[in-house]
C-alpha cells in the first residue's frame, strides 16, 4: 500500500518540488535553523502529494487513454477514489498545519495558493486552453518561495529571480516532454501546446531558454551572487539554448528528447551554481533581534 499511495503523489515529481524548496530555503540569506528546515520539507512534501493525488483522482478518464497514464493507480483500480481523497485531504491538512505552526504563515499561505492552483485550475484548464502550461509554470515557481520565505520570513529580489528561473525552465523541460506524447494528448482531448499550437511550442521552448540566460545575468546585478556564477553558468545554458533551437529548427523526436534530457541536468546545475556563489553566505542574529549579514 505504501508503494501505490507514493505513486498517487507522483513521488519523483514530489521529490523535484521538494528539491527545489530547499534549494530557496538555502540560499536565502538568513539563519538556517534544521528544525525549520525539515517542517518546510515534510509539510512541502506533503502539500505537493496531495495535490498529485486530486489531479489523478480528476483524470482517471484520460488516464485510462493515455499510453503513459493507463497504469497508474487509481485507472488500475489499485487504489479506490475514496482512497485517493482520503489522503489528499489528510495530507493536505496535515501540511498546512506543519507549514502554519512549524514554520510561518507566509509559507502556509503560498502552499496553499500553489494548491488551489494545480488542483482547481492547472488541471481542468488542460481540456480547454493552452494557457495551463502558463499556470503549471507558475505552480513550479512556487516552491522556491516557499523555501525562501520558510528561512527569510520574508520574500526578497532573490527569491523572485529564483521563481523566475524555475518559471522559465519548465518551458523547455515540458515543451520537449510533450512533443513525443502529442498522440496521447490528442487521444484524451487535451489542449497541450505540442498538440494544437506545435510551432508555438518550439518558439516558446526557445525563447525561456534566452529568458534563463537573462536571470543568470541579473543575479550579480542585484548582488544576489558573485559574478564567478555569471561566469560558470553560461556554458551551460548556451548549450541549452543550442538544444533548443534544434528542438525549434528540426521538431524532430531526437532533438525533443536531447532537450528534455538535458533540462534534467540544467536545472540542479544551476541551482548548485546559485547556492555556492550567494553572495551572502553568514547570518547571524544579533541580541535586539537585527541581523549583521558578512
Amino acid at each position: 500500500m505504501i508503494k501505490h499511495y507514493l505513486k498517487l503523489s507522483k513521488i519523483r515529481l514530489t521529490s523535484l518540488v521538494v528539491v527545489t524548496t530547499m534549494a530557496g530555503y538555502a540560499v536565502a540569506p538568513a539563519p538556517f535553523d534544521l528544525s525549520v528546515f525539515a517542517m518546510c520539507v515534510i509539510g512541502t512534501g506533503l502539500l505537493s502529494g496531495a495535490a498529485n493525488a486530486v489531479n489523478q483522482y480528476h483524470e482517471v478518464p484520460f488516464d485510462a487513454q493515455m499510453s503513459r497514464t493507463k497504469h497508474r493507480v487509481i485507472v488500475c483500480g489499485r487504489l479506490t477514489p475514496l482512497n485517493s481523497m482520503v489522503f489528499a485531504v489528510a495530507a493536505s491538512v496535515t501540511g498546512l498545519h506543519i507549514l502554519y505552526y512549524g514554520v510561518n504563515s507566509l509559507t502556509m499561505w503560498l502552499g496553499l495558493t500553489n494548491l488551489i492552483l494545480y488542483t482547481s485550475v492547472y488541471t481542468p484548464l488542460k481540456r480547454v486552453s493552452i494557457l495551463n502550461t502558463w499556470v503549471g509554470s507558475v505552480v513550479g515557481a512556487i516552491p522556491p518561495l516557499m523555501g525562501w520565505a520558510a528561512c527569510a520570513n520574508s520574500l526578497g529580489p532573490g527569491a523572485f529571480l529564483m521563481a523566475a528561473l524555475l518559471y522559465s525552465w519548465q518551458f523547455p523541460h515540458f515543451n520537449a516532454l510533450s512533443w513525443n506524447l502529442r498522440p496521447d494528448y490528442s487521444r484524451a482531448g487535451y489542449r497541450m501546446m505540442a498538440v494544437t499550437h506545435p510551432a508555438l511550442c518550439r518558439r516558446v521552448a526557445l525563447r525561456h531558454t534566452f529568458a534563463l540566460q537573462a536571470y543568470c545575468i541579473a543575479a550579480p546585478l542585484l548582488d544576489i551572487t558573485n559574478w564567478w556564477f555569471l561566469l560558470e553558468c553560461t556554458p551551460i545554458n548556451l548549450y541549452f539554448i543550442y538544444l533548443a533551437y534544434q528542438f525549434y529548427r528540426e521538431s524532430s523526436s531526437a532533438s525533443s528528447r536531447k532537450l528534455f534530457r538535458y533540462s534534467l541536468l540544467h536545472l540542479p546545475l544551476i541551482m548548485v551554481l546559485f547556492l555556492v556563489n550567494k553572495k551572502k553566505w553568514f547570518v547571524f542574529e544579533t541580541n535586539d533581534e537585527n541581523t549583521k549579514k558578512m
